[in-house]
């Protein structure tokens, strides 16, 4: 009996032993996306100067604005369109202010593998030490890249930003203000900033072409109508999901046009602008607009979407698709838009679908958008288009 007792109380003590450890462990955390962007290749020299991304002893003050908060983050660049090794000064990252100012306090110095300088190999992408500052959902935050004397024209950078961006010369990236500093509207090197958040939370990232990039809504306001989704799910109590926007202006599911700002193909691009973003759980595709105005078949944007499809399926995502939106093209070609829209509706391949066309078109007049929703090129929505298609968005897909 005196053994069974003392056996008992090792085996008492061996569970409280455990209770405690699995009390005293912290929980399970990972990086998730909270913004991104997709980056094309440079254009001519002549077209990069225009667009002002030419840099020399520069630094670059560049915004963001998140859709999950946190007290840990790190910042993603990316040299992938380099012929050659990317040198970077100083980076830093900080809550935004008003214009190109930050907020006192907040300035937070990045190191890369603990280095403050580093370069960023043609074709790479490098990851900053994790760092602390408290951020709250929506807000926005301001990386500012030093970089050093000798002119590099940007050769990694997402065109349309629907956001201001700030360069002044020299190296003020820890500086509250930069006055006297010129404007930018693209996001150069820059493409993810992600935070630590509990292992149940994660991203949604939105596939698509300008519609999805914000072309024609207000810029500064985040008034894309992934902005609009992203600000209904954190409405949602407990909410555990980012919105990321993989938008490129122009783009195609299924070929490149000779415009390098529109980017690769949506199946070129899947798996870095996609399916590697840190913490993904749901693609959400909506493209095809381009391949229809390119001349593309029925049945070669139904390949290219079912491709993704499988991709997405293949590493465990679900994928949510969407039916292509008015444009104006010749009849054969909405005929071809009609039948894409229909598999989209009826063909069971996606996880599920948002029917964006019937939010926008115009009920008596088949194939153009309702007067109140269209910017004036009955292709891309105003700001009111936006709202309604982000609002039209079944959160329910998310589950």
């Amino acid at each position: 009996m005196a053994i069974d007792m003392r056996l008992k109380t090792v085996c008492s003590l061996v569970l409280l032993a455990f209770a405690a450890t699995a009390k005293d462990k912290p929980a399970a955390t990972h990086w998730v996306a909270t913004w991104a962007t997709s980056p094309s290749a440079a254009g001519s020299d002549a077209e990069m100067r225009r667009r002002k991304m030419e840099f020399d002893n520069q630094t670059v003050r560049l915004i963001t604005h998140i859709s999950l908060g946190g007290e840990r983050f790190r910042v993603r660049l990316a040299n992938f369109y380099g012929a050659k090794a990317l040198a970077i000064g100083e980076v830093h990252l900080a809550l935004r202010g008003a214009g190109a100012k930050i907020q006192p306090g907040s300035d937070r110095p990045l190191t890369f593998s603990g280095n403050k300088a580093f370069t960023i190999p043609a074709g790479g992408l490098v990851l900053s030490d994790p760092v602390d500052l408290k951020a709250p959902a929506e807000s926005d935050l301001a990386i500012s890249l030093f970089l050093p004397p000798g002119a590099v024209i940007a050769s990694t950078v997402h065109y349309s930003a629907q956001q201001t961006s700030y360069v002044v010369a020299g190296d003020i990236c820890g500086a509250e203000d930069m006055p006297d500093s010129a404007t930018i509207s693209s996001w150069p090197y820059l493409v993810g900033v992600d935070v630590m958040a509990p292992a149940a939370f994660g991203a949604i990232v939105t596939l698509g072409d300008s519609i999805t990039d914000g072309s024609r809504s207000t810029s500064d306001k985040n008034l894309r109508w992934p902005d609009i989704l992203a600000g209904r799910l954190l409405a949602q109590k407990g909410n555990t999901l980012a919105v990321v926007n993989a938008g490129i202006g122009g783009n195609r599911v299924m070929s490149d046009t000779n415009n390098v700002a529109y980017g690769q193909n949506a199946l070129a691009r899947f798996d870095r602008d996609v399916l590697s973003e840190p913490g993904l759980k749901f693609v959400f595709l909506f493209e095809g607009v381009n391949d229809i105005g390119g001349g593309a078949s029925t049945e070669e944007i139904i390949f290219g979407m079912k491709q993704l499809i499988a991709q997405a399926h293949e590493r465990g995502f679900k994928i949510v698709g969407a039916t292509i939106m008015p444009l104006r093209t010749s009849p054969a070609a909405l005929a071809r838009r009609e039948a894409v829209n229909q598999w989209v509706r009826t063909g069971n391949a996606f996880d599920g679908y948002v029917d964006f066309d019937k939010t926008i078109s115009d009920p008596a007049q088949p194939g153009h958008f309702q007067k109140e929703y269209d910017s004036g090129d009955n292709l891309h929505p105003n700001d009111a288009g936006h709202k309604a298609m982000g609002d039209a968005v079944n959160l329910a897909l998310f589950k």
